[in-house]
């Protein structure tokens, strides 16, 4: 199993699928990773050299931010939104969906599970 960007990635995955399993790396970025590294899209994790992982490790950290400089950049980005007291930062602070998405009915994973309101029948 290697270890890259501090995830253990699964060992009999292909190498492009593997590196999936690291935030802010997706399908693209990772075939872009394998490319740049010379590594067939065929091989798996567990035929990989130390040599190559090696190589993978370096190409990640030169060209890309993953995991925690990735989630603290996100964090900021929504921080700063908040702080500015935005359009977008008010739906950041109250809970509710950012992107123009209805609220009347459905935005249940954003508001949290429905709550009964007293006295309110027909």
């Amino acid at each position: 199993m290697a270890r890259i960007a501090g995830v253990n990635i699964p060992a009999q995955k292909r190498v492009e699928i593997g590196l999936t399993y690291i935030h802010g790396i997706g399908h693209s970025k990772a075939k872009e990773i394998c490319g740049k590294v010379a590594i067939p899209s065929e091989r798996r994790v567990n035929e990989l050299t130390d040599d190559e992982i090696l190589k993978i490790r370096e190409v990640i950290d030169s060209d890309y931010r993953v995991e925690g400089d990735l989630r603290r950049q996100v964090a900021m980005n929504i921080k700063r939104l908040m702080d500015l007291g935005c359009y977008r930062g008010l739906r950041h602070r109250k809970g509710l969906p950012v992107r123009g998405q209805r609220t009347h009915t459905n935005a249940r994973t954003r508001k949290g599970p429905a709550k009964p309101i007293a006295g309110k029948k027909k």
